[in-house]
């Protein structure tokens, strides 16, 4: 896969640059899929009118309004439940995953539990994570970014990339978010880490990691 990892979705010139490079047709010839499952695991974000707001590509965060030629909507808690045939084809034929910030633990849990985890590095298509939704990718989060608890414990996700993620870099809503409190996070981590604010991606392409910014981010390293 090819991943555009951001902080708060598709929200400057740069990132919206980037991801039109990584697709292999324009915007309006895509076809997305969008994830809301870390959603519902995350007490400020879900269930409720947030995530019909990014369903509806109504967030603040651009992401699902971008002009795709269709979205639909892959709501990972659901999959197990139903027969593999009628959501992995979905999968392996859109052009681009977009997924929704919230809970990584939760969309971790969920994704290992659906299958989706196991498909992710096959796939042709873009995966657009915000938040959470980039977060996910790392082999853990750091015990600060620890809300919903696995039935296992820890703060162990997907392992898909060699890097952690520290989002929300210098939010004014968000008053632990600060670059002390970074680095702090990124001692407690075992791989190197990005600290990134909302003006920032990390795109990964053949394992090639590049940092697409417009605002303020932080590479610490182990």
């Amino acid at each position: 896969m090819k991943l555009l990892l951001t902080s708060a979705g598709v929200n400057n010139s740069s990132i919206h640059n980037t991801l039109v490079n990584m697709l292999t047709k324009p915007i309006a010839e895509s076809n997305a899929l969008c994830i809301p499952t870390a959603m519902y695991g995350h007490p400020w974000v879900g269930p409720g009118i947030k995530t019909w707001e990014f369903i509806s590509g109504n967030s603040d965060n651009p992401l699902v309004d971008l002009g795709w030629k269709s979205v639909g909507v892959l709501e990972l808690t659901a999959l197990p439940s139903i027969d593999k045939d009628r959501w992995v084809p979905l999968v392996q034929e859109a052009d681009v995953l977009l997924v929704a910030g919230g809970d990584a633990l939760y969309l971790s849990h969920w994704m290992k539990q659906s299958g989706l985890a196991d498909l992710l590095p096959s796939l042709d298509a873009v995966y657009v994570g915000m938040s959470a939704g980039s977060m996910v990718m790392a082999p853990n989060i750091g015990e600060e970014f620890v809300g919903w608890r696995p039935p296992t414990g820890g703060d162990k996700t997907l392992g898909l990339v060699d890097f952690a993620l520290f989002p929300h870099l210098e939010h004014e809503s968000l008053p632990d978010n600060t670059l002390v409190n970074a680095e702090k996070w990124a001692d407690s981590i075992s791989v190197p880490g990005y600290a990134i604010d909302d003006q920032t991606a990390i795109k990964v392409t053949d394992g090639i990691v590049e940092v697409v910014s417009e605002g303020q981010w932080k590479l610490f390293t182990p």
